[in-house]
């Protein structure tokens, strides 16, 4: 672009106002800045490699030369990350997190404590803030688990439950109920 004017400033700052309005501005470090002929975009390209832009509806977008990873943060407050491995991070303004990782597995952070990771295979696995789990497998089977015990229900109505001391419950949709002990061995059976 043609040059309209050029100023030098006893700091060593260049400012060049160009034909089509654009503003570039050069600092002794390295660092230049270009205000577009709107006024309302800004790109600063810092002497490290950073680059930070202001679009006009004030969407920040800053991008880490050295990381390789771009932070967005736009007028709403939502903030983005995306990381060089394929990682994209959301934060959103009332705190709430979600993290794509690179899987494809997507991981949803809650302001109240709770998380929530739903695999690729549609696996989905919600943790409560008292560290209890349930888990949602894709084939329809469920498993909760607690400081107490772990349950597994199965899509016919099947329920088994292992306790803590490694004693086992199973109820069968017929109404049968079998426990056994720590070791396997058998003490009820209610065969129907």
């Amino acid at each position: 672009e043609e040059i309209q004017r050029e100023t030098a400033y006893p700091d060593g700052k260049v400012e060049k106002v160009l034909k089509n309005g654009c503003h570039l501005i050069f600092f002794p470090n390295g660092t230049w800045k270009k205000v577009d002929s709107d006024g309302k975009t800004v790109t600063i390209t810092f002497f490290n490699g950073d680059v930070k832009q202001v679009m006009p509806d004030q969407t920040v977008i800053y991008y880490y030369a050295d990381a390789k990873t771009t932070h967005t943060t736009y007028s709403d407050g939502l903030e983005v990350l995306q990381f060089s491995n394929g990682q994209i991070e959301k934060h959103y303004p009332d705190g709430k997190k979600e993290i794509t990782f690179p899987d494809q597995t997507i991981k949803n952070l809650f302001t109240d404590g709770q998380e929530e990771s739903i695999f690729p295979d549609g696996t989905i696995v919600r943790v409560q803030r008292d560290g209890s789990k349930t888990i949602e497998f894709n084939n329809g089977q469920r498993e909760l688990h607690t400081s107490q015990f772990k349950r597994r229900e199965y899509p016919d109505g099947t329920v088994k439950t292992v306790y803590m001391n490694g004693q086992q419950e199973t109820k069968y949709v017929s109404g049968r109920v079998r426990v056994k002990d720590k070791d396997g061995n058998i003490i009820m059976d209610t065969k129907l």
